[in-house]
C-alpha cells in the first residue's frame, strides 16, 4: 500500500478539481477528457460537474458500481486501511467534505497524501 502523487491538471492546480483528477486516473483519460465528459453530464442533469449526482452516473456508464463502507462507530477506517483491504482493482473513494481520490492495485493517487482520511463510500470498476 502506498501513496503516489498524481496531478494531471494542465495548469498544476490542485484545489477544487479532485473529482476530475481522480476519475481521469481511474478511467485512463486525460484531465481534459474527463472534465468535458463531466461538464456535459452536468449540463444534461443541471448540476455542477463535481456533484455526486453527476460523477456517479458518469462512473456507472464506465462500468463502476457503488458500495458503502459500513460505519464502525469509530470513524477510523482510513484510505490506507481501504487500500490494504483491497490490494487489487480500480476504485474511486469519496470522503466527507467532497474529496475524491483514485485507488489502483494497492496505490492511492492524489495531489497530497490523503491516506489518513476516512472514506464514506467507493466505486469499484466491474470486470
Amino acid at each position: 500500500m502506498s501513496y503516489s502523487y498524481y496531478n494531471p491538471n494542465p495548469t498544476g492546480r490542485s484545489v477544487g478539481d479532485c473529482t476530475v483528477r481522480a476519475l481521469s486516473k481511474a478511467l485512463g483519460q486525460t484531465w481534459e477528457e474527463t472534465y468535458v465528459g463531466l461538464a456535459l453530464e452536468g449540463f444534461i442533469r443541471g448540476d455542477l460537474l463535481n456533484a455526486d449526482s453527476i460523477w456517479g452516473p458518469y462512473l456507472q456508464r464506465h462500468g463502476f458500481r457503488r458500495h458503502f463502507i459500513p460505519d464502525d462507530g469509530l470513524g477510523a477506517y482510513t484510505v490506507e486501511d481501504f487500500v490494504q483491504d483491497n490490494p487489487r482493482g480500480t476504485f474511486i473513494l469519496s470522503m466527507p467534505g467532497r474529496h475524491v481520490i483514485a485507488v489502483e492495485d494497492g496505490q492511492y493517487f492524489d495531489s497530497w497524501n490523503s491516506g489518513k482520511e476516512c472514506p464514506a463510500y467507493y466505486w469499484e470498476k466491474e470486470h
